[in-house]
């Protein structure tokens, strides 16, 4: 594993606030800046621990193959740092308001194209992933208290998927790849 630092590009000319309101919290409770990972920071630098699944090289240069990833494409990476798991893994340690990852009830089904359509692809997990990115139900938390079908859609890497929520229950209902 290794740590990345990185820049916030896409917010960084947005702005800070002292107060953040954390999607964890069903954004309607205010914690500080510094209490949260809130991309609206004094300095835009950001922190990732990431799986190093190898190195290639290609033209002359290395290439990290990374999982775990959570950055945008495009993302400024300023520094590469080891993870030590001696000295940077805690068993014991509490992180305050949002210890525990979050649960949900949520379920997940596909269309016949969704279905296909992973199917189809190169990634045999892209099914996989899809469904528990959606079990953490991603929905904007002022619209989850909402009743009837509600439509979405959001950009995974290289796909675009649009899903309908109704109650506890996400149906996937198209996956297209971005050119």
């Amino acid at each position: 594993h290794l740590w990345l630092l990185f820049i916030f590009h896409e917010t960084a000319d947005k702005g800070w606030s002292p107060m953040v309101r954390p999607p964890r919290l069903g954004g309607n409770a205010r914690k500080g800046v510094f209490a949260t990972r809130a991309t609206f920071r004094p300095n835009p630098v950001g922190l990732s621990v990431v799986k190093l699944e190898g190195i290639e090289r290609q033209n002359g240069k290395l290439r990290l193959k990374l999982s775990g990833i959570d950055l945008l494409d495009g993302t400024p990476v300023i520094d590469i740092k080891p993870y030590l798991p001696y000295s940077d893994a805690l068993p014991d340690a509490a992180g305050g308001f949002a210890d525990a990852a979050p649960q949900t009830a949520m379920t997940v089904s596909f269309s016949e194209q969704a279905e296909q359509f992973c199917q189809q692809q190169r990634e045999p997990e892209l099914q996989i992933f899809i469904e528990k990115v959606l079990k953490q139900d991603p929905r904007p938390s002022y619209k989850k208290q909402r009743d009837g079908e509600q439509s979405y859609g959001m950009t995974l890497y290289n796909y675009n998927i649009k899903w309908t929520v109704n109650g506890e229950h996400n149906h996937v209902t198209e996956i297209h790849r971005l050119p």
